[in-house]
């Protein structure tokens, strides 16, 4: 793991905008498409204002959430509203979505159809990954209902999750697809979210699941 550590989190923002522009921009020169996971949430949202206006051949760019609530689009909890208002658009707006919720179905029905969506699209290009207070990161919750299988070597792309704490039922991608990914980032800020990520290094991921992804990736933090 890689730690970079920011004067405060506009720079932040801002840098690592650029820094996820230009892995783009890499993978784009080394493949005919590239795929771009994000988080959901308030967090990213300053990195896709900037983000969504860089001159990338966005045409050539799939981009999918790390995990989804299942919930419609109509209901603000929704991250892929968020993400079509914050992130699909200007340039960006000629990226493709690789969807994570299916109306009128619950999420274990979807899976497999969801899951297709992926062929030809991983490994993950570029991954960027939030992380909580207790440490969960995508919908990779501990004590979530099918976190054993999430984190298993041989977990399929895609898992339904049910947690305390995650509020409604989620869709997560695995650990083992967004530890796969070719770059990794990992964006956090604040003391209380900095402690938890130095618990994380001395614990399992079934306590606590960031730990899973954090070979190889760079932790962007500011305070």
């Amino acid at each position: 793991m890689n730690f970079v550590e920011y004067p405060d989190r506009d720079l932040m923002m801002l840098d690592l905008a650029n820094t996820l522009t230009g892995n783009l921009a890499e993978a784009l020169r080394l493949n005919e498409r590239a795929t771009l996971c994000v988080p959901g949430g308030t967090t990213p949202g300053p990195i896709f204002d900037v983000l969504c206006e860089q001159a990338l051949d966005w045409d050539r760019v799939w981009v999918v959430l790390n995990d989804e609530r299942w919930v419609d689009e109509s209901n603000a909890r929704s991250n892929t509203a968020m993400l079509r208002k914050k992130l699909l658009i200007s340039n960006a707006s000629r990226a493709t979505l690789i969807p994570l919720f299916k109306a009128d179905v619950a999420a274990e029905d979807a899976i497999s159809d969801l899951a297709a969506g992926f062929d030809g699209h991983l490994p993950i290009s570029v991954l960027l990954l939030g992380m909580g207070t207790d440490m969960h990161t995508a919908s990779l919750f501990p004590g979530a209902d099918n976190l054993a299988a999430a984190l298993a070597s041989d977990a399929p792309v895609l898992m339904p999750m049910r947690a305390d704490g995650a509020g409604e039922p989620r869709i997560t991608l695995t650990a083992r697809v967004l530890n796969d990914a070719m770059r990794k980032h990992v964006v956090i800020t604040g003391a209380e979210k900095r402690e938890a990520l130095e618990r994380a290094r001395h614990l399992p991921p079934e306590q606590a699941p960031i730990r899973a992804v954090l070979s190889d990736a760079t932790v962007h933090w500011a305070e």
